[in-house]
């Protein structure tokens, strides 16, 4: 039993908010056009919320929270992506909670690798994913794909190459498109980085 139901029903509601809104941009066809303005201040309300969370019990750890709790608050964090200075203190937060048993090592990754890709870095875990210049989902920088698929292992994760062919079918079966036109779509992205301060 979580020291702290209450909370953890909240940032559980959170997460489920922030997956229904998702789901009903994603099948208007409004998931493709970039960073939309409605989940983009769900995600910023989100972190404020979780922000007082963490003043208030420290990081949401499993034991103060359950297992879907600590999940929900990565998940908030995942997505509090105009946030960059929230993000790394979370990072902090969240690698110390790891080294005490007390948080996932998965979601560290991720949420490692996330922070790299958007402050322009090579990720180490080949997390995130993209869309290339065929047109295809293919994972961000990374620094050594043999050290990538040895830290993925360490983690359980399958092999990158495995992890590419199951994004690219599942962004198939989800029918999602590549944008009409990469080019403007990334000179917008890199415009959105250097504004909230991922990127000078």
């Amino acid at each position: 039993m979580p020291h702290y139901p209450a909370i953890a029903n909240k940032l559980i509601s959170l997460r489920n908010a922030d997956l229904a809104l998702r789901d009903m941009l994603m099948r208007s066809g409004k998931l493709q056009d970039g960073y939309a303005e409605e989940m983009e201040a769900m995600h910023l309300k989100h972190a404020a919320i979780l922000e007082q969370v963490i003043d208030e019990i420290g990081y949401p750890t499993i034991s103060k929270v359950g297992e879907e709790g600590s999940a929900a608050a990565w998940l908030i964090i995942q997505h509090a992506i105009s946030n960059p200075s929230f993000m790394r203190k979370c990072q902090q937060l969240l690698s110390e909670a790891v080294d005490q048993g007390d948080a996932s090592a998965l979601d560290l990754a991720y949420l490692s690798d996330r922070i790299a890709v958007l402050s322009g870095q090579k990720q180490l875990y080949g997390t995130q994913f993209d869309w290339d210049e065929e047109g295809k989902l293919s994972p961000n920088a990374y620094d050594n794909i043999a050290l990538v698929n040895e830290r993925r292992a360490s983690l359980a994760l399958p092999s990158l190459e495995e992890q590419t062919q199951s994004i690219r079918l599942r962004a198939q079966s989800e029918n999602h498109q590549a944008p009409t036109d990469l080019q403007q779509r990334n000179l917008e992205m890199n415009t959105w980085r250097k504004k909230v301060g991922w990127v000078e």
